[in-house]
Formats: structure tokens, C-alpha cells, sequence
């Protein structure tokens, strides 16, 4: 019997926001959306703000320095 493997990616590789969602692509080619509701900072912030942010991590994580925010892409997903 054969066995398909799946190798699923934790990491991200695009981020963008809509008016209330954070989207996000991850190398496996899955698209995560999450509401800003959840991230406090990233609701109140300007979209220049919002599109100021790096990986962290080769991917694992994603940081805004002027926000003092860092998101793991991993509690995102479980």
C-alpha cells in the first residue's frame, strides 16, 4: 500500500491586512485569516504601520518594531 506524506509548513512567506483581517501565506501554500479583534495593537494601528513588519525566524514568526508586537505563526494555528 501506498502512503501519501504531506509536509506541512509552519512558515510564512506573505502577510497582508484587509479591515479586519490579517491574512496569511504559508510556504506549504495554505492561507491563514485571523481577526485583528485578537491582536489589540494591530486594530489600532495605521495601515503604514500595519504593512511595517518583518519575519522573525526564517518564517516562524512575524514582528512590527513599532508596535512592540510579535506574532507566532504557530499559536496561530493551534
Amino acid at each position: 500500500m501506498n502512503t501519501l506524506t504531506v509536509n506541512k509548513s509552519q512558515n510564512a512567506v506573505n502577510v497582508l491586512f484587509s479591515d479586519t483581517k490579517m491574512i496569511i501565506w504559508l510556504e506549504d501554500g495554505r492561507e491563514l485569516s485571523v481577526p485583528l479583534e485578537w491582536f489589540p495593537k494591530l486594530k489600532k494601528a495605521t495601515p503604514e504601520q500595519l504593512n511595517n513588519w518583518r519575519f522573525i525566524g526564517g518564517g516562524e514568526g512575524i514582528h512590527w518594531e513599532q508596535l512592540d508586537e510579535d506574532i507566532s505563526i504557530e499559536n496561530l494555528l493551534y
